[in-house]
């Protein structure tokens, strides 16, 4: 099972997102990390009503703290309510390539 299969369905079991979108974006940087080091993870769950983004971010980070220190370099995190994903046209965000990325 590859890492993003793999946050795809931890996720999933410990926030119940109604929309949840992770993609390698390893290859659009330049590190030593490996194949698996870089996600860009869209989430949209009734479990940030009423929190601020940095908590967001942090129940994120929290959760996956094992895999931080194991090998994940970089979260590119967008966390939103199901108000707010509906408020910006269910559009994900596109990601920049690194400024070291050939």
């Amino acid at each position: 099972m590859s890492k993003q299969q793999e946050l795809t369905e931890r996720l999933t079991r410990q926030f119940s997102p109604l929309f949840l979108q992770i993609e390698n974006e390893s290859h659009m940087h330049s590190s030593d990390r490996g194949g698996e080091s870089h996600f860009k993870v869209v989430i949209v769950t009734d479990e940030f009503e009423g929190k601020p983004k940095v908590v967001r971010h942090r129940m994120i980070y929290q959760f996956l703290a094992q895999d931080l220190e194991n090998g994940i370099h970089a979260l590119a995190l967008h966390t939103y309510t199901p108000k707010e994903w509906q408020s910006l046209g269910k559009i994900i965000p596109k990601s920049t390539n690194c400024l070291g990325a050939e």
